[in-house]
């Protein structure tokens, strides 16, 4: 299986629900590094899983819509406890459908919270 890998980030702000998160139940503020692996098990005719330029171009502009909000205002997060793993999952289906005219075979999110903790979530496609 071949993979290409493209990085950025994006800040928000949340809360979460449930005691389990402690103080994070609270409006507070975090900055993820997002990695995004885009996998095939065949290279395509020009020799490349996807061009790296559409590749950084669809995960900035995914991020966009996620960049300096405060997702317990997003109706598109309404009812969604936004931990960073439900987060992930989110990135990683935008992610999907503005690429979908490519013949990837997986895709792989990574949200990383600190340099000692994050969370992915991985699809076929």
């Amino acid at each position: 299986m071949y993979s290409v890998t493209v990085r950025d980030h994006i800040m928000i702000a949340h809360s979460l629900r449930g005691e389990v998160f402690g103080p994070a139940q609270r409006l507070h503020g975090a900055t993820y590094v997002v990695d995004a692996t885009f996998r095939r098990a065949q290279l395509d005719p020009d020799g490349i899983v996807i061009d790296i330029g559409r590749a950084a171009g669809a995960l900035r502009a995914v991020l966009g819509e996620l960049h300096y909000r405060n997702l317990d205002d997003e109706p598109g997060f309404a009812g969604t406890n936004t931990t960073t793993e439900a987060l992930a999952r989110v990135i990683a289906d935008r992610l999907a459908d503005a690429l979908g005219d490519i013949a990837l075979d997986g895709l792989l999110v990574t949200l990383h919270e600190s340099h000692v903790a994050w969370a992915s979530y991985e699809r076929a496609l």
